[in-house]
Parts: structure tokens; C-alpha cells; sequence
């Protein structure tokens, strides 16, 4: 089944949609979602790709990102697919909402290219995962400066948007 993504103008305007992997071959802008979700002690649940993963397989990034699909809104489109690839129900997760948004362009050596308009939510979540082991090859939790400081010393561990996102995010939501 072929996935679509929204693609849309710069104010976040849908103008139709494109097969996701033409999308990300052409670069064309499109829609896309970014979930961070922190536990009661202030840490910050980590992904790490699976193996198969089309592009940046095995690195490390933010708890979920995706895109939404067509009548779908970005909230929706969060909570489905952090049950989808980490087994967490909608219910688990405590004032899941949007922060901001910003568009980014990230290149790979295959030749795809992500460009996105991404809405970074933000939530609370205690509890643990199920991983589907088709998207996610392990997880783990930490404090955000550790997380930081591992981005500066070892950035090839970690996806390009993801640190991208970070650098947003902290400039967004500094105190989280």
C-alpha cells in the first residue's frame, strides 16, 4: 500500500499530496510531525530506527516523527503512530500537544531528501513501550542535557532532523 504524504506551501497550506518516497526523492515540502515525550523525572524518550529503516537506519532520535495523512490532523496522526511504533496507547499519555513549528530541509547520501514543515509536540508518558520492531529497534530515556551533550560529542548517532529538531527545541522550550 502506498503511503502519501500533505504537501503544502510555506504557511502550512495544503496543496495536494505526492507518494511519500517521490516526496522525499524531489525534496517537495510536506507536512510531518515531531513527538517529544518526557517522563515525571524530566527525561526525554529516545528512538533508535530500526535496521531496515529506509534512511538512517540504527541512529537515535526523538520519541516519534511522521506525517500525517490526508483528514488527518497532526494531533490524531501523533497518537497513531506512537501506538504503531511504540505500542503506547493514546489514553498512556498525558497533555500530548502542539509546541511550534518550522520547516527544514535535510539531505542523505541516498540521494533522498526530507523537507519539511515539522509540528513538534510535546507530552508526558510513564509508562512502557511495545516496540514494533519494523520502525524502532530499541528506546531509551534521558535527562536533557545528557541528551545534549551526547548530540555534541556524537552527532553521527543521531538522525539529521533529529538534531535539527533539537536545536529548535531548545531555543522553543528551553525549561522543559
Amino acid at each position: 500500500m502506498n503511503e502519501y504524504v500533505i504537501l503544502v506551501s510555506e504557511t502550512d497550506e495544503a496543496l495536494g499530496r505526492m507518494e511519500k518516497m517521490e516526496a522525499h526523492r524531489k525534496g517537495a515540502l510536506h507536512r510531518a510531525f515531531s513527538v517529544f515525550l518526557f517522563n515525571d523525572r524530566g527525561e526525554t524518550l529516545l528512538q533508535q530506527r530500526a535496521e531496515g529503516k529506509y534512511h538512517s537506519p540504527l541512529l537515535w532520535t526523538n520519541t516519534c516523527c511522521s506525517h500525517p495523512r490526508e483528514g488527518e490532523n497532526v494531533l490524531a496522526a501523533a497518537e497513531r503512530r506512537l501506538h504503531e511504533e511504540l505500542g503506547i496507547q493514546p489514553d498512556a499519555i498525558v497533555d500530548l500537544r502542539p509546541s511550534f513549528h518550522f520547516t527544514y530541509r535535510a539531505e542523505f547520501d541516498n540521494g533522498l531528501i526530507e523537507h519539511e514543515l515539522d509540528h513538534v509536540l510535546i507530552g508526558h508518558f510513564n509508562g512502557d513501550c511495545v516496540l514494533n520492531p519494523e520502525e524502532v529497534s530499541s528506546v531509551q530515556w534521558l535527562p536533557m542535557a545528557t541528551l545534549l551533550a551526547d548530540v555534541h560529542g556524537r552527532p553521527e548517532n543521531y538522525t539529521a532532523w533529529f538534531k535539527i529538531i533539537l536545536n529548535e527545541y531548545v531555543k522553543h522550550l528551553p525549561n522543559q
